[in-house]
């Protein structure tokens, strides 16, 4: 049984991925991203009443909102087993130091009653086993996130599509970046590296594409009317066939302050697309660098805009990345072994519970 929070109307909503699959989420309207006591009040009673009727065996949650109520939900229902995905944390860059202390006590506190952590990478592991002290080692599990790669495997059939209908040429170089607008993922910075490459005149058809939507998205319209950059800077929204779009991407980029583990990075992999991005959190477990992409150092405009022009100026360097990007991620990041460690784990947890 699926059940959902609704999501914001700047926010991408994936229900068709549902549909697709003949699931029905069961939808809890007061279950969203921001805090607020009334609503998460009424969200927590509703997870609770749904518990109590439906008796499951085990609850899994995710993300910080929904895996703090549904756990809390869980815990005064009686469920046997709870367990909890880490797909990054907020205690870095999120909040303010006083709001992500607070986070990080309630979670310490959830992590007493949650039978398993999970972690989508190592370095997720590191942080909130080692650095954050979140739950104890014994606890947590690493298990790497699991995608439906077919398409993005066979990604060059979609090719033209996604320039045509940006009217761009097939030698323009298209640098992408692919990601809800909002604060961590630090656009600003990723328009601060189109200005530095434009500026340049490496070549004069590049042009820089950011593919999402978010509460950011005024504020980037406005700075790249402030730098002139009308020209150099596409937005396309909210888009479905992301197969198609990194088809025709001759680079993806990446300028989080802060990640677990980046699906733009492994999509743009499995379309053999090389990458660049930020050293943050999770992102060294995908990008080897100088194997299938760059890593710059977070929130430096030269170092990653150097890296950039570098991979903009070789097309050969730019098929290597993409070749190698595609056979890292071809298993490792399969949905096949992801159902498969997940039915582990809850086989696992069963065991013990007996």
């Amino acid at each position: 049984m699926l059940v959902c929070g609704k999501v914001n109307d700047s926010e991408g909503d994936m229900m068709y991925l549902a549909r697709d699959y003949n699931v029905t989420p069961i939808v809890v309207p007061d279950l969203g991203r921001e805090i607020s006591l009334i609503k998460d009040f009424k969200a927590f009673i509703t997870l609770f009443s749904l518990l109590m009727r439906e008796r499951p065996d085990i609850v899994h949650t995710h993300t910080a909102k929904a895996g703090t109520l549904g756990r809390l939900a869980a815990i005064c229902a009686g469920v046997p087993i709870k367990v909890h995905t880490f797909h990054g944390h907020i205690f870095d860059g999120y909040f303010s130091p006083m709001k992500a202390r607070a986070f990080l006590l309630i979670e310490r506190f959830l992590a007493l009653f949650t039978d398993r952590v999970i972690a989508v990478s190592e370095l997720v592991k590191d942080e909130i086993v080692n650095k954050l002290k979140v739950t104890e080692d014994s606890k947590c599990v690493v298990v790497p996130l699991g995608f439906e790669l077919g398409r993005f495997l066979q990604c060059e059939k979609l090719k033209g599509a996604f320039r045509k209908e940006l009217n761009v040429g097939p030698d323009a170089l298209l640098v992408g970046i692919v990601g809800r607008l909002v604060p961590i993922k630090n656009h600003t910075m990723f328009l601060g590296v189109a200005k530095n490459i434009i500026d340049k005149k490496i070549n004069p058809g590049i042009k820089f594409v950011i593919i999402g939507d978010g509460e950011c998205a005024g504020d980037l319209k406005k700075q790249v009317q402030k730098h002139g950059l009308e020209n150099g800077v596409l937005f396309t929204g909210w888009r479905q066939d992301l197969a198609s779009v990194y088809a025709d991407l001759d680079v993806i980029a990446l300028t989080s302050l802060n990640e677990g583990t980046p699906v733009s990075i492994i999509e743009a992999c499995a379309c053999a697309k090389p990458v660049i991005a930020t050293d943050v959190g999770g992102v060294r477990d995908i990008v080897a660098q100088g194997e299938n992409g760059y890593l710059a150092a977070s929130n430096d405009v030269e170092d990653f805009s150097n890296k950039l022009a570098d991979l903009l100026c070789d097309e050969g360097t730019r098929a290597r990345f993409g070749s190698r990007g595609r056979e890292l991620v071809r298993t490792k990041y399969s949905k096949e072994r992801l159902v498969k460690d997940i039915e582990s784990l809850y086989d696992d947890c069963l065991e013990k519970a007996r």
